[in-house]
């Protein structure tokens, strides 16, 4: 349904290292969704993507994560890629923005190693998930129970494991954000 988010704002929250296609494909289906999207970083300019291990195509970054707002966004996105979640865990701002929405109870959809930062802010604890399968023991650790699926969905909460699980994460992140908070 093309404005079946209509009106929502979403922020997709990354930094340099993200992969590409977990950032490229969820900002387009949200789009195509009718859905106000705002790639947020700690950084202005421009944040570096990544295709596994190569260097890909940089993304305008919209808002820095400094002038950004949790309660201005319905959802919020975590793209993978190994260094960008990794960078973000250490951002206190990032830490505290990720944290608001789980609070808040407003739908989240992270892919691969993006999870990590949901950790970090302490969302994951009695939650059912799945991510890139080096993240198991470190959810396990955080309290969540691990799955290896193609995407898993607890209370607003949307993860998959990796770039080929992308239209199954699309798709049920989309319904999750319709929702709205749970």
């Amino acid at each position: 349904m093309p404005n079946e988010l209509r009106g929502k704002r979403v922020a997709v929250l990354a930094t340099d290292g993200f992969e590409q296609s977990e950032l490229e494909k969820p900002v387009e289906a949200l789009k195509a969704a009718g859905a106000e999207v705002e790639v947020v970083a700690p950084k202005g300019g421009q944040i570096q993507g990544y295709e596994h291990n190569d260097k890909g195509r940089m993304v305008a970054v919209d808002r820095e994560l400094a002038r950004a707002a949790p309660e201005d966004y319905d959802s919020i996105v975590l793209p993978g890629g190994v260094m960008n979640p990794d960078a973000l865990r250490l951002e206190p701002k990032a830490i505290a923005f990720v944290r608001a929405f789980a609070e808040a109870g407003k739908p989240i959809a992270a892919i691969c190693h993006g999870p990590w930062t949901l950790i970090n802010a302490e969302a994951v604890e009695g939650k059912r998930m799945t991510s890139w399968p080096s993240l198991e023991a470190d959810l396990k650790n955080a309290g969540a129970e691990w799955v290896d699926e193609e995407v898993v969905v607890d209370e607003g909460l949307v993860t998959s494991r990796k770039p080929d699980d992308l239209p199954a994460f699309c798709a049920r992140m989309i319904e999750e954000f319709a929702e709205g908070p749970h």
